[in-house]
């Protein structure tokens, strides 16, 4: 199986040890992959301003780059989700049909549903709180969405009670938005703050000493306002839980 690794650009500029994590799990389950050296940003930030058109050479360069992969794995839900899902309707308006974002997947659901993984290299002896993002809930399917009633699931607690040592706890109204949101965060900053203090408190109530998630975006947002604040809480993506001790 051929891998295509896309690293988001916030990933490759803040956190390249979420990147480094995903590879190295990959890579421990025999697989083949490459790291596309002409990757650059999907174009979502363009898009959540209103100027998706204007990603058109993005989503061209994306596809030439890693249409020949079997998948394409990236550490990110809200990129992952956004090329699968808005790759395709942006392109469609021009004719034209993209072959890559058909096969692309965020590292927990490839891992959860492609390779259908029962082990785990990671050993985390630490009580983690998991953070359900809005695109890996509602877009992904990485867990169950609240509002519609299901039967309860989550693909990331999956992935983490797999791991030695861990105990993993989920917080109060565990799918509500952290407050992040891209733009949101710009063009609202007193209402994304407060929802993230909100979240943050939520998360803290469980007793974590982590917060874990698929997104590295929202647990950003979260660990600026903890920092700030003061609060006795840490952030890290679940790859590098996974991953830990390769």
């Amino acid at each position: 199986m051929k891998i295509g690794l896309f690293v988001p650009c916030y990933v490759d500029a803040l956190y390249p040890e979420v990147a480094v994590a995903t590879y190295k799990l990959l890579k421990y389950y025999g697989l083949d992959v490459t790291y596309p050296e002409r990757q650059t940003c999907c174009g979502q930030p363009m898009a959540n301003a209103g100027f998706e058109r204007m990603s058109k050479h993005l989503i061209n360069s994306y596809d030439e780059l890693f249409k020949d992969f079997d998948y394409v794995v990236a550490p990110s839900a809200s990129c992952a989700s956004y090329i699968r899902f808005y790759y395709p309707s942006i392109m469609k308006r021009e004719h034209h049909e993209c072959i890559a974002p058909k096969k692309t997947t965020d590292i927990v659901e490839f891992l959860h549903d492609v390779l259908k993984v029962d082990h785990v290299p990671g050993k985390f002896p630490h009580v983690v709180s998991v953070h359900n993002s809005c695109h890996g809930v509602r877009e992904l399917g990485l867990s169950a969405p609240s509002e519609r009633g299901i039967v309860p699931f989550n693909k990331i607690v999956d992935l983490l009670n797999l791991v030695e040592g861990i105990t993993v706890k989920e917080p109060e109204r565990k799918d509500e938005c952290c407050g992040f949101g891209g733009m949101f965060s710009v063009e609202e900053p007193a209402v994304s703050t407060r929802m993230g203090e909100n979240k943050i408190a939520r998360h803290m109530a469980t007793g974590a000493e982590y917060v874990t998630g698929a997104d590295s975006s929202c647990l950003m947002h979260m660990e600026g306002i903890a920092r700030r604040e003061k609060k006795p809480i840490k952030f890290i993506h679940v790859a590098q839980i996974l991953a830990a001790g390769l």
